[in-house]
């Protein structure tokens, strides 16, 4: 195998992209061509804007102080020419009237500053309120999109991914609220004050101090445009670092059995290492705007000084002027530099924007057609009409399936690994639908129920049993909320699970850590069909659910699987002959067909497929094996 590409590789490729422009350029698929990234980023923003349209009476009272405050603070500078120009340099005047008009100077500049710092204080409150609401509102709607997102869609994602998006990418986000509404309009506020003052007291050296800001503004708008593809790529070399990190310690058993710990922690370090070497890449582009208005701001203090002397010497200006200038083209820069550095900022929250809304925009995973009707109390006949399923176009893994299955029957599908048992189970469930031919229930499509109340139906038992990070008595009741203690009890002691459990520290309340990691296989699987009693289906679904299971434990849980079966339509996938020897309907399945089906008697009297598999079985068993299907 190849060694993986280094940090340098890595971050190399990612230079020659941007330096062609592709960070943007989605890749090549089967679907249609992505409109430009322009004007999805304004899709983006539109959708942005409506969820703060319920916050917008918030919004305009926030927007309302940020005025009044932009308006006090325009003020010191009126301030300061006043004492310089009507107290210290006036002629004449007396020590008691340059006193008097110097504190009347100084109760009014007192009682702005106050007044502003408090509505600074309020505004900021208000507008974390506001932020914590938007926040709230996005993810909630994020995490409720991805509940409902198809399998396949959350696959392609990974764990990671998704995490990142809910966390990282939605916390992003919010800055547009900053950087694209508050900040914009209070800069341009500020900065439309601050000009018509400088007009007013002198035209000529405000055209000349403005003169060099137009230039410098467009340089840096552009520079902060191209940074924007950087932090989507940022984000999403964070993702897969999260993804991976997610699957080393999901897997750490793997991981320490293969000797995989100096590969994770290289590929760990590789994957943060990319990530700091294109933030100095965005940095340092972003250092061309800082030095840019570092040195715009000494320019242009240096021609308020300059010129303004030369005006002062010729009687066209006076110190108090001058001195007011520096104050309020101070007060100028700083709303043109937080424009440009809003834009540059709001490039990291696009790019984090992007990714957020391209899960909104997904289409949930069979949404329910207007009107669907609520799925049947008893199900009396589940039909597969000449069903077929594929996950890649045209590789089919279930093959015209033709099958009748009455309510109350107990189907076992058996057959080689592949050959499409899973996903004729996947079917039942409704994680797929048929790609072409039909499932019915009570002869109705189930793709014309109701998802929810068709999924009320179901019970699961699969061989990879997942179990939450909680007590046993949460776990149970998981299918069922308000089951009762009894309830819960006598589902765990018909799926032999009470005597374990009743011998733990806390019992029911007993904590079994993430996935279960505490307790023992074939406990674990117990808890499975003890949930899934609970639940009381109506349709059954166990896929291998006894093959974690020791020769005792099988058997303490074989003489409560007839009560948990009965009267249930029931799928079995099993290799144990022990499991599916009484099942109505045998199916034995290659490559996603069926090849035989019938009672185990009928079936072992034709001799084919399943009396092989059989024989087979029952020569490991004599030889000491496991006894499973091959």
């Amino acid at each position: 195998m190849k060694p993986a590409p280094t940090s340098r590789r890595r971050y190399d490729d990612f230079r020659d992209a941007y330096r062609r422009g592709r960070l943007d350029v989605p890749a090549a698929t089967d679907a249609k061509p992505e409109p430009p990234a322009r004007s999805e980023r304004r899709r983006h923003l539109a959708r942005y804007v409506g969820w703060l349209r319920p916050h917008v009476p918030a919004l305009a009272v926030l927007l309302a102080l940020a005025a009044v405050q932009a308006a006090l603070d325009m003020l010191p500078p009126l301030f300061l020419r006043y004492v310089v120009d009507r107290v210290l340099l006036p002629e004449g005047l007396s020590a008691g009237t340059r006193l008097g008009r110097l504190n009347l100077a100084g109760v009014a500049f007192l009682v702005v500053i106050l007044s502003s710092r408090t509505l600074d204080a309020l505004r900021g409150y208000r507008q974390r309120l506001l932020n914590s609401k938007v926040v709230l509102s996005l993810r909630r709607a994020l995490y409720e999109r991805l509940l409902f997102l198809p399998l396949q869609n959350l696959s392609d994602m990974k764990t990671g991914g998704i995490i990142s998006r809910l966390s990282g990418d939605v916390d992003t986000t919010t800055g547009l609220l900053q950087m694209a509404v508050i900040s914009p309009v209070l800069s341009l506020l500020r900065l439309t004050i601050a000009v018509t003052i400088l007009f007013s007291l002198n035209w000529r050296l405000a055209l000349t101090a403005l003169a060099v800001i137009p230039g410098v503004m467009a340089v840096s708008l552009i520079v902060a445009r191209r940074v924007r593809p950087i932090y989507r790529a940022i984000r999403e070399d964070e993702s897969e670092v999260d993804g991976r990190v997610a699957e080393t310690f999901g897997g750490i058993r793997v991981v320490r059995a293969f000797r995989g710990e100096a590969r994770e922690e290289r590929d760990y370090a590789v994957g943060h290492d990319t990530v700091l070497r294109k933030s100095l890449f965005a940095h340092r582009r972003e250092l061309l705007l800082w030095t840019a208005w570092g040195g715009l701001i000494a320019l242009v203090d240096l021609v308020i000084v300059w010129y303004g002397g030369t005006l002062q010497i010729e009687s066209g200006a006076t110190v108090g002027d001058i001195m007011a200038f520096q104050g309020y083209m101070f007060l100028l820069l700083n709303p043109v530099w937080q424009i440009v550095n809003s834009f540059s900022e709001m490039q990291r929250s696009l790019a984090a924007m992007g990714r957020v809304f391209e899960v909104l925009v997904m289409p949930a995973d069979k949404p329910d057609a207007p009107g669907a009707p609520e799925a049947p109390e008893v199900v009396e006949e589940i039909r597969f009409e000449n069903v077929s399923f594929e996950y890649r176009a045209g590789e089919p893994v279930v093959r015209d399936f033709d099958l009748v299955v009455p309510g109350g029957s107990v189907v076992a599908l058996v057959g080689r690994s592949g050959a499409g048992k899973t996903t004729v189970t996947d079917l039942v469930a409704r994680f797929h639908d048929p790609t072409r031919g039909r499932l019915l229930v009570n002869g109705v499509d189930v793709r014309g129920l109701r998802l929810r109340s068709y999924r009320e139906l179901l019970g699961l038992v699969q061989q990879e049993v997942f179990l939450f990070d909680g007590t046993i008595r949460d776990n149970l009741s998981y299918g069922r909320r308000g089951a009762s203690d009894e309830e819960i009890v006598d589902a765990a002691r018909r799926a032999n699970a009470h005597e374990f459990i009743s011998v733990l520290p806390q019992g029911y309340d007993s904590q079994i850590g993430e996935r279960g990691v505490k307790l023992s296989g074939g406990q674990r699987q117990r808890l499975a069909i003890a949930r899934a009693l609970l639940a009381a289906p109506q349709i059954l679904v166990m896929d291998e659910a006894t093959s974690n299971l020791d020769t005792e434990s099988e058997q303490l849980i074989q003489q409560s699987l007839g009560e948990l079966l009965r009267g249930r339509t029931s799928f079995v996938i099993a290799h144990r002959l022990s499991t599916v020897a009484h099942a109505d309907i045998i199916v034995v399945m290659d490559a996603g067909r069926i090849v035989e089906r019938g009672t185990h008697d009928e079936l072992m009297r034709a001799g084919g497929t399943y009396h092989a598999m059989v024989t087979r079985q029952r020569e490991a068993m004599a030889m000491g094996g496991d006894g499973e299907w091959r």
